[in-house]
């Protein structure tokens, strides 16, 4: 690969207004061309961008193109970095009104040095928030994609898009199907920002002496342009690489724009980059219709404040990942201790939660041309939700972590939507650590509140996942908890039902669509405020798992708390895979008694507290 670095622009508007600026205080960046003024903490820009792409196993070569009127201080900058002056590239322009235009910039080097590998350009004037990015991964997502490549970024609220090029990207192929240099207001709804950030095939670089010959004023003649052309009119395919980060200091920029940008960047490089950030997720209890989300079928749940997962992060030399000193033990009184830890407990409970997590988030974004800052961080978490009763314990823990990731890096929704989000949690935990799931406890647990879901077939194939909507919770019933205090591996709830499902049994398909009638049917319930309806919905729900599952498949432990539950004057039925309960008592001078009934029993029992967002 041959990477150039354009900064032949002659900044009339920036020198002249360093030059007329009445303290004096910047006097002495008088006559200094744009990429040589200092950046981020007084390092130049230029500086910045040379020590990025100054990668031999990476760039055969690297060429810097400049005017005539500048090209002595890129001679002496060149001496001072150990750049090669012979790949100083001088244009022979000395004013704007002589300047020959950036398309013919980099046409001139492709020409004069015969280049025979595919080029990277970039503008090496742009001030960007974090230069601290992987080059690597950009040239791979370019490989891979085997077209040309545009680097964008999501504008800041404040940027005006007429002064930048935007662009529109399918979210699946990533392959810009719309550039607009500069539009307009309304052209487009897009605030993706197209910057002079690119990579090219050898083979398209004949393009550009076609684009010059059909333009030949100097105008036409910026590199937004010729992307505009080349996508629009020539139909190259050309794809978008997104760098969470903004930039600035392009074209025609004044003094008071490059100082606000300065300090805005140094702010940020200064302050939040160090700053510890905490992300909680709550465990969520399945008012109707599971375990069907795993079926096609439809489902309620919502999360509840009793019980979170909270991770924490910040910026370290190193990927840390903190083992929890009572989730994760390491050390142990006794052989004995680690046999009784190890059975209730598990194995390195959280720590590779954590790790996978962070393993499918760099590969998410790597293959959705995501760069990520090269900044190393320390995870550690924390969760008081019950293990192994089927309260979205580990989900939980994947899921504030993927929070924490995002905040990060800089990612936004756009990056990864919520639906894909909770598919992304479940993958985590099925695909990397083989735990049995479904789709409802990742869904609830990224919407956050009272959630419907409907994961039917025809949906889940068309849009690789289910309709999810947030109902009201201003008017829920008083539900409560119940969970064992001892319980067995709650995986083992799923029994041999899904291969029955998916060997077509008529049975597992008949009570999969009844789950969905009854979800609907409980939503019309919680909409109205019918508490009889759903007291009775609930316990049809439990009788028709009970009768697919069988009484050996959902054990003793829990078939004893629906059975206290009922004797009190509750609906109850399981709100997960196991090992808890949750039940709706429609007669308050019963929740005493009931409450009493299961400490007695050895189970713990608490009111739901619901979160709502």
């Amino acid at each position: 690969m041959i990477c150039v670095l354009l900064v032949a622009g002659h900044g009339t508007l920036l020198e002249s207004e360093i030059k007329n600026e009445a303290t004096g205080l910047y006097s002495h960046l008088e006559g200094i061309p744009k990429a040589l003024l200092p950046g981020v903490g007084g390092k130049k820009i230029l500086d910045f961008w040379w020590e990025v792409v100054n990668m031999r196993h990476l760039f055969n070569e690297v060429y810097l193109i400049t005017n005539a009127d500048k090209y002595k201080y890129y001679e002496r900058w060149a001496t001072a970095n150990d750049f090669p002056a012979e790949n100083i590239i001088n244009d022979g322009s000395t004013t704007s009104d002589t300047q020959i235009g950036a398309v013919a910039d980099l046409e001139l080097v492709a020409r004069s040095k015969r280049f025979s590998d595919d080029v990277m350009v970039i503008a090496g004037d742009m001030l960007c928030e974090d230069l601290n990015f992987d080059i690597a991964e950009v040239l791979k997502f370019f490989k891979f994609k085997m077209g040309e490549l545009a680097i964008y970024y999501e504008m800041e609220e404040g940027e005006k898009t007429e002064s930048r090029g935007i662009v529109e990207v399918c979210p699946h192929t990533h392959r810009i199907s719309k550039f607009y240099e500069k539009p307009c207001a309304g052209a487009t709804d897009s605030r993706l920002a197209s910057v002079v950030f690119y990579c090219f095939q050898r083979k398209t670089l004949s393009t550009l002496g076609k684009y010059l010959s059909q333009y030949p004023q100097v105008n036409d003649r910026g590199l937004g342009k010729y992307m505009e052309w080349l996508i629009n009119e020539a139909n190259i395919p050309v794809f978008g690489m997104k760098l969470p980060t903004g930039f600035q200091l392009i074209g025609q920029v004044g003094l008071s724009e490059y100082k606000k940008w300065l300090a805005l960047y140094s702010s940020k490089q200064h302050g939040v980059a160090v700053k510890q950030m905490t992300c909680r997720s709550y465990a969520r209890a399945g008012i109707m219709g599971n375990p069907s989300d795993g079926f096609n079928g439809k489902t309620i749940a919502m999360t509840i404040s009793n019980f979170w997962a909270d991770v924490t992060i910040h910026e370290s030399k190193k990927v840390v990942l903190v083992p929890h000193p009572l989730n994760d033990p390491t050390v142990f009184g006794s052989l004995q201790d680690l046999h009784g830890i190890s059975r209730k407990e598990g194995y390195l409970g959280g720590l590779r939660l954590l790790q996978a997590t962070c393993k499918k988030f760099y590969q998410y974004c790597s293959e959705q041309g995501i760069a990520l800052a090269k900044r190393n961080f320390t995870l550690k978490y924390d969760t008081n939700i019950p293990r192994q009763v089927g309260l979205a314990g580990s989900s939980a823990i994947v899921s504030a972590t993927l929070k924490c990731l995002m905040k990060f890096y800089d990612l936004i929704d756009d990056d990864l939507p919520k639906p894909l989000r909770a598919n992304f949690i479940l993958n985590v935990e099925s695909e990397e650590l083989i735990i049995t799931a479904g789709l409802q406890d990742r869904v609830v647990q990224v919407y956050e509140g009272l959630v419907y879901m409907d994961f039917s077939k025809e949906l889940m194939e068309k849009q690789g996942y289910g309709s999810y909507i947030n109902m009201d919770m201003n008017c829920l019933p008083n539900f409560w908890l119940a969970y064992m205090g001892d319980p067995s591996d709650s995986g083992k709830i799923h029994s041999n039902v899904r291969q029955r499902w998916l060997n077509g049994d008529s049975d597992v398909g008949k009570a999969m669509k009844t789950f969905s009638e009854l979800t609907d049917l409980a939503r019309i319930a919680l909409e109205s405020g019918n508490w009889t309806d759903l007291f009775e919905l609930m316990n049809k729900n439990f009788e028709l798992r009970r009768s697919i599952y069988t009484d050996s498949c959902l054990g003793e432990g829990n078939l004893r708390m629906v059975q206290l539950g009922r004797k009190f004057g509750s609906a109850v039925k399981l709100p997960g895979s196991g090992g808890a309960v949750i039940g709706l008592c429609l007669d308050p001078d019963n929740r005493v008694e009931l409450k009493k009934a299961f400490q007695e029993a050895g189970f713990v029992i608490c009111d739901i507290v619901p979160y709502v967002p």
